[in-house]
Formats: C-alpha cells, sequence, structure tokens
C-alpha cells in the first residue's frame, strides 16, 4: 500500500475543499491514487457538502435526547440554510438521531455525519452546540421543545424521595416550569448563579441612570433596579407565567408540600436557534 504524505493530503483537500480526515480516508481506500480519491469524495458528497460550507446557515431547530431513566439528557442546535428545511421530516429527524449520539456516543464521527446529511438534504448544515444535564443523586431531566423547534429547554429537577418521581402532581409542576422556561427566558435559576459580569453590566447602568440624584438616593435606586433584575431574570423570582401573581419558587413549595417532599430546581438549559451565546 503506497504511504499516503502529507503533500498529497494538502493537494487533494486543495482540488475538492474537502476536510482533511475526509481526505485522508479517500486516499487510503484508494491507495494513493488522487484522481480516483476525487471520485470518492464526490461519490460520498463530500465535495458537494464542502462547496456548501461557506454558506450561511441561520435557520434550524433545537432536539434533545433524554434516558429511559430520566438520569441523563442532551440538547442540541443544529444549523441549516431554509427555514423550509428545518420543518423537513428527514432533517428533524436527523437532529433527533445526532441528540442521541451525542449523549451515549460522543465518540461518533460527527463530521462524516453532517457531510453526508449536507449532500442528501442539499444545503448547508452545521451543529451549532450541545450541553449535557445528569442527575447527582434523585431526581430526573425533563425537556420541552417549542412548536417549529426553535427554543428549547432541558431541566434538572432534584427530589427528596424517589416516590415523588412518579407522581402526577409533581410531573405537571416540572411541565409548567419547563414551559416557563421557554416562554420566559430565564438566565439562571436563583441570583446566586448569575454571571458577576453580568450584574455589574446592570448595576453601571443603574448607577448611569441615577447620575445626579443624592448620593443616599443613588444608591438605594441602584439596590432597587438590581432587584428588579434579579426578580425578572432568575427562574425562583419570576413570576408563573400561568400564574403572574405566585412565584415559581412558591408554585413549588406549594407542590412539594403538597406530597411531603423537598423538590428543587437545580439547573436548566434554553436554547433558541441563532441566539448569540
Amino acid at each position: 500500500m503506497a504511504e499516503v504524505t502529507a503533500k498529497m493530503v494538502a493537494e487533494l483537500r486543495k482540488m475538492t475543499s474537502a476536510g482533511l480526515m475526509d481526505c485522508k480516508k479517500a486516499l487510503t481506500e484508494t491507495d494513493g491514487d488522487i484522481e480516483k480519491a476525487v471520485d470518492v469524495l464526490r461519490a460520498q458528497g463530500t465535495i458537494k457538502a464542502a462547496k456548501k460550507a461557506d454558506r450561511e446557515a441561520n435557520e434550524g431547530i433545537i432536539s434533545h435526547y433524554i434516558q429511559p431513566d430520566s438520569k441523563a439528557g442532551v440538547l442540541i442546535e443544529i444549523n441549516c440554510e431554509t427555514d423550509f428545511v428545518a420543518k423537513n421530516e428527514t432533517f428533524v429527524e436527523f437532529a433527533g438521531e445526532v441528540a442521541q449520539l451525542k449523549l451515549n456516543e460522543s465518540e461518533t464521527d460527527f463530521e462524516e455525519l453532517r457531510t453526508a446529511q449536507v449532500a442528501k438534504i442539499g444545503e448547508n448544515i452545521q451543529f451549532s452546540r450541545d450541553s449535557k444535564l445528569e442527575v447527582d443523586g434523585i431526581g430526573l431531566i425533563a425537556a420541552y421543545i417549542h412548536t417549529g423547534g426553535k427554543v428549547g429547554v432541558l431541566l434538572q429537577v432534584g427530589t427528596g424521595k424517589e416516590e415523588t418521581l412518579a407522581n402526577d402532581e409533581f410531573k405537571s409542576l416540572v411541565k409548567d416550569i419547563t414551559l416557563h422556561i421557554a416562554a420566559s427566558a430565564p438566565v439562571s435559576v436563583s441570583r446566586e448563579q448569575v454571571a458577576p459580569e453580568l450584574v455589574e453590566k446592570e448595576r453601571a447602568i443603574a448607577e448611569e441612570q441615577a447620575e445626579g440624584k443624592p448620593p443616599q438616593a443613588v444608591e438605594n435606586i441602584v439596590n432597587g433596579k438590581i432587584n428588579k433584575f434579579y426578580a425578572t431574570n432568575c427562574l425562583v423570582e419570576q413570576g408563573f407565567v400561568k400564574n403572574p401573581d405566585v412565584s415559581i419558587k412558591d408554585y413549588i413549595a406549594t407542590v412539594a408540600q403538597s406530597l411531603g417532599d423537598e423538590i428543587t430546581i437545580d439547573k436548566f438549559l434554553r436554547f433558541q436557534v441563532g441566539e448569540s451565546f
């Protein structure tokens, strides 16, 4: 078998714009014959995929996968060029398959999957991001994907008793909270988890707005605005979307008391297609 050199791989990449590993595999398969390697890449659709790689992929969907025991889950964003493809059943199924692989078979060659799908669908496809949640102790992972797949939520909830997880009232609470997160877009579970730089940014804005006021008034104004920021952006302090007069914290406390258990919202993820992150 002929040796596949870096120079040969570079030449094939220049000819086809295909990825480094795709070129190396094609050359290995063809015993170093560059012309045959081009044919291999063309047959695989890799060249077609490479040519589409510089086209913007601003549409897409959020997808997820949760283990059957609900102890671990993943949320992913996959982008494409048009909303038409984003709604295509084949693309939606592909996103679901990728999510399952991301959780259970992370060593998968995702670039190979991506280029194959580009060749099949005919649009640039990009895997933008993915993130996992896993229960440590008693609890579960739940998800909600909004209609159309433009917003997705993954939620980690903890309880004190295993039997609580099967309770219908608890299940209803979990579903409500995932829906609430999708609608209200909190930045953290509680004020203690808000990124310090975000708080400092809000404080700077508040101080600028209070400029010219007496020092005592400035302090009160700034503290008031920071507290309002927390109440608006921290999940447990937000008013429940279905009943704004009740905070998420109080809603959880009511259900926990009814079940004679402790319920905690440990973590959540919220992805929206195309958002900056």
